[in-house]
């Protein structure tokens, strides 16, 4: 599929092309430079240190986008295979989907403690290692969002659609790159912008590393500013905060505005909408001669050689699936391949669970019980949090879906606002709460607020965007409007995307409990009673057994929110609120 097609009649080389040429080759020299600065010798002793001069601000917010892109690439995989794989096999679905819950809301803090030093041994006396690390954990703050958002598009993909494309006899491939994948592009899209911005919240944390009692800076705007917390430094603050609203801006205008622009041939409709997202990038792109050379050149053999080999994938594991379904022992081979699973799973989990076991039996039952009531805390601001957040987000994130003019105007806003790192107003926040004597007990409800909120938005914006102009013309033409018309029509539509928002939310909010609980500001530290500040404290001080106990507890009642109320929710969106 041609992804930008130049105009026929303008078949040469303009300007523009010349500029686009000029882009790619700074681009690419940018990457070689920046990289270059990741494989620098390191060792303990000799760790590097951030500078607050202003003129290495750029440099620094070069290579946090670098670390920021790499990481969404490995989201995008990540999330397309495991979203795939959760939808299509009921057997991995039931272990999947709970497993995810519970990694959306270990804290970042919780993997960089447990991946740190092991990155580190793999690239000894090279800053690699700790590179490696700290993209790791800007990953494990994008991937789970997009991973929900795939999983649920493929879940409620149109039946009407699925039974034309097994009446046509695709294989799964064909499927999956015509029918699925096509379906999923509009929520991937706003869930990558969601969790782009949400990277942001926790970049200070995965590059200013202050874990097992070691204190690691890497260059980047996140450690420049956590440095210039330190300090106190208000100028250097401020100069951080520019830089990462310039960055932002820039990102959301030369990468998201076309995707948004491009996700909408995807839209699931029989008729158009007269309005359409606009975007002036997308506009030269699709007229740019270099970019139709490159297409033909490099895309379409690339991909066509992709779409070769996953016909001949797609081709082997139906011979592999014929033989196991022809086999007259077919229940027995299932069961053979399931307790192999279910073997390599207990073996890998073995070592780690058993000496979790050990710390927190050594930890005693008093202190158990002091951990599970600081998760009642943090549990109850996470339910203010999602309440709160979703009062605003559903009206506001369908009128922006439903108005493309609207959507244009106040996109780059909301994009600059959600990926704005909430955790950077943080001390003056604290500035605030120390002046008036606030209480922060109820005061860091708000704090989680400003990190969680927009999941439920950008869910919502891409439910209402997805809804068929079809079904708003048939409403125009009844005369639904109203309540009526958010009963019979806005809600069942977006019910499906607003489960995923509730719950990427309610991951992000136990997530961004470890900065809304625990704020400081020079030699003064706030600190309110839950979970999120207990493994906060405990990250900082390199105490493993509390660290443990801290992320054991959250996964419980995760676990427990997944059984009660997710998996029945998704149930009914699979069910019941889907387009067919």
């Amino acid at each position: 599929m041609s992804i930008f097609t130049g105009n026929p009649e303008n078949q040469r080389i303009r300007m523009i092309d010349i500029i686009l040429l000029a882009c790619i080759f700074f681009i690419l020299y940018g990457v070689v430079h920046l990289s270059a600065g990741m494989i620098i010798p390191f060792s303990v002793e000799h760790e590097p240190k951030v500078d607050l001069q202003l003129s290495l601000l750029p440099y620094y917010g070069g290579r946090s986008l670098l670390r920021m892109f790499i990481a969404f690439g490995a989201s995008l995989i990540f999330s397309i295979v495991y979203g795939y794989i959760a939808a299509k096999n009921e057997f991995a679905r039931k272990i999947l989907i709970p497993l995810l819950d519970i990694l959306q809301s270990i804290p970042v803090l919780g993997f960089l403690s447990a991946t740190i030093l092991m990155f580190i041994n793999f690239f000894p006396n090279s800053l690699l290692g700790v590179e490696i690390a700290s993209i790791f954990a800007i990953f494990t703050s994008m991937a789970w969002n997009m991973t929900f958002s795939v999983y649920q598009s493929i879940m409620t993909a149109p039946k009407d659609l699925r039974e034309a494309a097994e009446l046509l006899h695709l294989n799964w491939w064909q499927q999956f790159t015509r029918l699925e994948l096509p379906v999923s592009i509009i929520g991937l899209i706003w869930n990558s912008m969601m969790s782009f911005g949400g990277a942001w919240f926790f970049l200070a944390a995965s590059e200013a590393i202050s874990v097992l009692g070691q204190d690691i800076q890497l260059p980047g705007v996140g450690s420049y500013l956590a440095a210039a917390i330190d300090a106190g430094n208000v100028s250097a603050m401020i100069y951080a905060m520019l830089t990462m609203l310039i960055m932002i801006f820039l990102v959301d205008q030369l990468f998201w505005r076309p995707l948004v622009v491009w996700s909408q041939k995807f839209k699931v409709e029989f008729s158009e909408s007269d309005v359409q997202p606009s975007s002036f990038v997308y506009d030269i792109l699709h007229a740019s001669w270099l970019m139709d050379f490159l297409q033909h050149l490099l895309f379409a053999p690339i991909l066509c050689f992709l779409n070769s080999c996953g016909n001949m994938l797609a081709n082997m594991t139906t011979k592999i699936t014929g033989t196991i379904n022809g086999n007259k022992n077919q229940k027995s081979v299932h069961r053979v391949l399931r307790l192999f699973i279910f073997i390599l799973v207990i073996y890998a989990l073995y070592g780690p669970a058993k000496n979790s076991a050990v710390m927190v039996y050594d930890m005693g039952l008093h202190e158990i019980f002091t951990v599970f009531s600081l998760g009642v805390y943090t549990f109850c601001r996470v339910i203010a949090a999602l309440a709160i957040g979703a009062l605003w987000t559903i009206p506001v994130g369908v009128k922006i879906g439903l108005h493309p003019k609207l959507s244009a105007k106040l996109q780059p806003i909301i994009q600059i606002v959600a990926s704005f790192p909430a955790n950077m107003i943080f001390p003056f926040v604290t500035i605030i709460f120390l002046k008036y004597q606030l209480n922060f007990e109820t005061g860091s409800v708000f704090l989680m607020i400003l990190g969680t909120q927009w999941y439920i938005l950008f869910n919502v914006i891409a439910g209402a965007m997805s809804i068929p102009n079809d079904l708003l013309e048939a409403a125009a033409v009844f005369k639904i409007t109203g309540w009526k018309k958010w009963k019979s029509l806005i809600l069942p539509s977006i019910f499906p995307s607003l489960v995923t928002g509730l719950i990427t939310a309610s991951g992000g909010a136990w997530n961004a409990s470890i900065v809304s609980e625990l704020v400081a500001w020079k030699d003064v530290t706030l600190t309110a009673t839950g979970l999120g500040a207990y493994v906060s404290q405990a990250t900082t001080a390199g105490d493993w057994p509390h660290i443990v106990i801290g992320v054991m507890t959250t996964c419980v009642f995760v676990v427990c929110a997944n059984r009660l109320v997710w998996r029945r929710l998704y149930s009914l969106a699979e069910s019941k609120f889907h387009l067919d």
